[in-house]
């Protein structure tokens, strides 16, 4: 279980994003960005971009701005995910949520400010890749991250509460608002490592898988897990009508389901043999840490 590489890769990112906040100029928001995005957490997807990588020869130096860049954005749609107006989830990580420590208005501003911040680290100088690269990177993380990614599978996620929705309306709205993010962090390491158009297409479709066994992986330890594992209430997607593969087929389909899925992504990985293992490790992980 790669729970060591996730700590190790963690502490490198929050070093990272660290020192790269504390040469920001000094605002009202500084702080409440650093409590969103500098509160633990396991850092999966700077993870995913790292294993990526190896399957490339990349090292981690070459990714760094990369997984600040998505944990910039991840961190501002946690915090707006929290709010009263979408979730209304008061703890996050164990803590208060952003916007019962700071406010709303600044926990939306915060959030703001945290995906800009994203686009930046991404465009610095000192990010060493082709300007071409840089601007490929920007404008598919934006894809990601807006109304065909994240804010639009959130904004399908509230409208599905209490509604009965079909399996391909289920998975189209988890593949936006958790697999694009996924998808964007098997993209950029295959993109940066100069890998032909073909291949960079398997490997962001295989991303989005990625990202779809991770959102049902989070379902179930909703369903099953506890505030102490997961840092915040259970059960609270049953309560709020939330459409889940698991309210439409049920729990142990919805484990077979996320089980072929997680078989069927390692066997693609395959093709690229032992370079894959750590990628395999945190896929594996990511259904095995609920039970």
């Amino acid at each position: 279980m790669p729970v060591n590489e996730f700590r190790k890769n963690a502490k490198i990112i929050d070093n990272f994003l660290t020192k790269y906040l504390k040469k920001q100029k000094n605002s009202g928001l500084i702080t409440p960005m650093k409590y969103g995005i500098l509160n633990g957490g396991k850092k999966i997807r700077s993870t995913i971009i790292i294993n990526t990588g190896k399957i490339f020869n990349l090292k981690i130096d070459k990714l760094l701005n990369v997984c600040a860049a998505v944990e910039c954005i991840h961190s501002y749609s946690l915090i707006h995910d929290d709010l009263p107006c979408m979730d209304d989830d008061k703890i996050r990580r164990g803590k208060p949520s952003a916007h019962i420590k700071f406010g709303e208005s600044t926990a939306v501003l915060a959030g703001n400010s945290l995906l800009t911040l994203g686009f930046e680290i991404l465009s610095e100088k000192n990010f060493y890749i082709k300007d071409e690269k840089k601007n490929r990177l920007i404008k598919t993380l934006s894809l990601c991250s807006g109304h065909s990614g994240i804010a639009g599978g959130q904004q399908l996620d509230l409208s599905f509460e209490k509604k009965s929705k079909s399996l391909n309306q289920i998975l189209n709205m988890q593949r936006k608002k958790t697999g694009k993010l996924f998808n964007f962090c098997c993209y950029a390491p295959t993109l940066i490592a100069s890998r032909e158009k073909k291949e960079i297409k398997f490997m962001s479709e295989l991303g989005e898988e990625i990202g779809l066994l991770f959102q049902i992986s989070d379902d179930l330890l909703d369903l099953k897990g506890s505030q102490k594992k997961t840092g915040k209430p259970t059960k609270q997607d049953q309560k709020k009508g939330k459409s889940t593969l698991i309210r439409l087929i049920g729990e142990e389909k919805t484990l077979s389901y996320a089980l072929k899925l997680k078989f069927d992504i390692i066997r693609k990985l395959n093709r690229y043999g032992k370079k894959a293992n750590s990628l395999k490790e945190t896929v594996n992980f990511i259904l095995e840490r609920n039970f």
